[in-house]
């Protein structure tokens, strides 16, 4: 193969790698939320599109007031709520195989070394803040930053673990002493 044909086939080779981690950055990014506006004058003969709903990373009504941690059992998801009821950080977590109560609860202990958390695999940034069934329930993530694998079956396990800089965020805003707030 002529020189050029290896040269153009490098390049284009280089270009498709570059696009394709562009792609999956820009896939683990951000999303864009569509927003509701009022019709105009010469929109009113389009079909009305209905109620809107909340935004899914919206902190949830039912979750109180001022600085605390929300944790919904049924989106698998936590915000990080400032006193103003700002969310100030929400990301989605891995519950363990033993799930807290709904209700109010607060940061008890926390343990910033790694330590093996009771599916065999080391964690850190754990922050405790409820007990059910005998096991402890903390937020923690995995020191290699991975997902949990699932439970093998009849094993409980009380970690809800998040990605590791989620880990690190839940670490700095959930102090000793800081509400949780446990919803469907």
């Amino acid at each position: 193969m002529p020189a050029s044909k290896v040269w153009v086939t490098g390049l284009t080779v280089g270009a498709i790698a570059v696009v394709a981690a562009l792609a999956v950055q820009a896939d683990q990014g951000a999303k864009p939320e569509a927003t509701a506006t009022r019709p105009t004058a010469s929109a009113s003969a389009r079909p009305s599109a209905g109620p809107t709903k909340p935004a899914a990373t919206a902190v949830p009504e039912d979750s109180g007031t001022g600085r605390r941690i929300v944790y919904s059992l049924a989106a698998k998801r936590v915000w990080l709520v400032d006193a103003s009821d700002a969310a100030r950080r929400t990301f989605v977590v891995w519950p363990g195989t033993v799930s807290p109560d709904p209700g109010d609860y607060t940061v008890g202990t926390r343990s910033g070394d790694p330590i093996t958390g009771s599916d065999g695999v080391e964690i850190e940034h754990v922050v405790y803040f409820a007990a059910k069934s005998g096991k402890n329930i903390a937020f923690s993530n995995a020191v290699d930053g991975s997902s949990p694998p699932p439970a093998a079956a009849g094993t409980q396990t009380g970690g809800i673990r998040m990605k590791k800089a989620d880990g690190s965020a839940l670490w700095t805003f959930g102090e000793t002493g800081t509400a949780v707030v446990v919803v469907k």
